[in-house]
């Protein structure tokens, strides 16, 4: 099978994560006899720099004629300490998911074996966890409208969404729920938020449509507790674009890292996979970063976008016996153990695949 993928490396460790995972991606299409072309394309702070805007038309048109995108990460400091400044990387990110119609965002959170006391929660509570978040991202509170009145002393953001933006989110996660242990979650602040109570009302009218799966109904606040509690209650769960930010990153830590966890954001058009961590720009340059984050989301691609199960498998089950062995950056080395630099890990997933 042929391939094209765009290639968004974006900034600060992305460039460096993005380029084991497509090693990593080359290493599998030879093995099995694909090809991959790949597509770079500008985004975040390197495009404000190059042309002006953190997602230019270029890049759009890369991205909606690829078969799927890799992402790396955006942001930089010198935006992030600026609250003046009017241009941003991360308006980058938001026009993209706008643009190309990348309504939800899907976000496995589970263990690994070789690695369940790094977690900073304890090892009983964590054993057996593997759940997946449905965030809404093209609605909410974050595409809102927005501004500052009574001169710059009073600042507003609106939440808004339509019963169509929480049906179609609800849907895939209805469905998601059919491929597993027929449980869905749906997280909202229905006793406070008009916005949740629609999400509320539209999840039960679709009840009926699938007859299968139990739902349950939550506050976002009795999530967030219940998440470092009991995260194996939980198996699918749904939610709206601000919750869904917070709670996600929240989950991140079960696994005991940040750089280990992937994600996709699908929808209308071509499907983005990216690592959930940040650009990190206290690491750009210094051949630290893990990379395994970035390695996974291109299993899900593989899996997710292109429908090739033992591809994605293949590269998993490296991943996970890098993490056995103790291949591995810093931020999961122990004290004792040699840290492997980002180029040395990806080239030890190459050679043992």
């Amino acid at each position: 099978m042929k391939f094209n993928i765009a290639l968004l490396a974006g900034d600060g460790i992305g460039p460096e994560v993005i380029n084991e995972a497509v090693k990593v991606s080359d290493a599998i299409a030879k093995k099995f006899s694909h090809e991959i072309t790949w597509t770079p394309a500008l985004t975040g702070a390197c495009a404000i720099d190059a042309v002006g805007v953190p997602y230019p038309d270029e890049t759009h048109e890369i991205c909606m004629a690829a078969d799927a995108v890799l992402f790396g990460a955006i942001g930089h400091p010198k935006y992030d300490n600026d609250p003046k400044a009017t241009v941003r990387p991360e308006q980058g990110l938001l026009l993209m998911r706008k643009k190309l119609g990348l309504f939800a965002n899907v976000r496995p959170t589970f263990t690994f074996p070789s690695l369940i006391d790094n977690s900073p929660l304890k090892r009983e509570r964590i054993e057996g966890t593997d759940l997946i978040f449905l965030r809404e991202l093209t609605g909410g509170i974050y595409f809102g409208e927005k501004g500052r009145k009574d001169d710059g002393e009073t600042a507003y953001d609106t939440c808004t969404y339509t019963r169509s933006e929480v049906k179609r989110l609800a849907k895939k996660g209805f469905e998601l729920a059919m491929t597993r242990s027929k449980k869905l979650c749906c997280v909202d602040k229905a006793n406070v938020l008009e916005t949740s109570r629609l999400w509320r009302e539209t999840v039960q009218e679709m009840e009926k449509e699938y007859p299968e799966v139990t739902v349950s109904y939550e506050f976002v606040d009795a999530v967030a507790m219940r998440l470092v509690q009991w995260p194996n209650s939980y198996d699918v769960l749904i939610t709206e674009n601000l919750f869904g930010d917070i709670l996600t990153d929240e989950a991140s830590v079960i696994s005991g890292s940040m750089g280990l966890m992937p994600s996709a954001s699908v929808g209308e058009h071509t499907s983005l996979y990216e690592p959930i961590h940040g650009s990190y720009p206290q690491a750009t340059g210094l051949d630290i970063a893990n990379p395994l984050a970035t390695v996974l989301s291109a299993a899900m691609m593989f899996e997710d976008a292109f429908g090739l199960k033992e591809e994605a498998a293949a590269i998993r089950a490296v991943v996970n016996k890098s993490l056995e062995q103790g291949i591995v950056t810093e931020d999961l080395a122990s004290k004792d153990s040699k840290a492997y630099k980002t180029s040395e890990v990806g080239d030890w997933l190459v050679a043992n695949l």
